[in-house]
């Protein structure tokens, strides 16, 4: 039985993860795909520049990755140091290159402050984002969803069966 990764993962006994994502069904993920004939190499180039942004953005420093076929692997350092000396605005604005943020994180962005009623809201945002921003299961979160999107747009899955395959 596998078990979650926030579960496993204890940046203060080690910082250094091996962490490997692998496809479904015989997907393939890159290259030459045997099955259908297909070429799938440019996908390789979403997956390495995923990676960069996300490394730019979290406080998860990436080791070193190989992109295979139809799986990957990452050796990920999570750097619990710079995600405490991340100041509001230093979370808000990587947060904000990820996601749709909230209106308070905004409007402080912007105005560089906000009332006191809505102080607390705003730092509790920052406290998760802070949070996730040293993640490794989030880091995960944002690179397999792009990849899976992008794979998925305007293409049905070639694993469903359809009524076809049954006559």
């Amino acid at each position: 039985m596998t078990i979650s990764r926030r579960k496993l993962i204890e940046p203060q006994i080690t910082p250094f993860y091996h962490v490997i994502n692998r496809c479904v069904r015989r997907a393939y993920l890159c290259g030459d795909d045997p099955y259908n004939g297909k070429n799938y190499h440019h996908r390789r180039g979403w997956i390495v520049n995923k990676i960069k942004q996300l490394a730019a953005v979290f406080c998860v420093d990436v080791c070193a990755y190989a992109v295979m076929s139809n799986h990957y692997h990452l050796v990920l350092k999570i750097d619990t140091e710079q995600q405490q000396k991340l100041t509001q605005e230093a979370v808000i604005s990587r947060w904000l290159q990820l996601f749709n943020g909230h209106p308070i994180a905004i409007d402080f962005l912007k105005e560089g402050q906000i009332g006191a009623d809505k102080q607390q809201a705003l730092s509790n945002l920052v406290a998760e984002w802070q949070q996730r921003l040293g993640s490794i299961s989030w880091f995960m979160r944002c690179l397999n969803e792009e990849i899976a999107r992008k794979k998925n747009k305007g293409q049905p899955y070639p694993c469903i069966p359809t009524m076809s395959n049954y006559t």
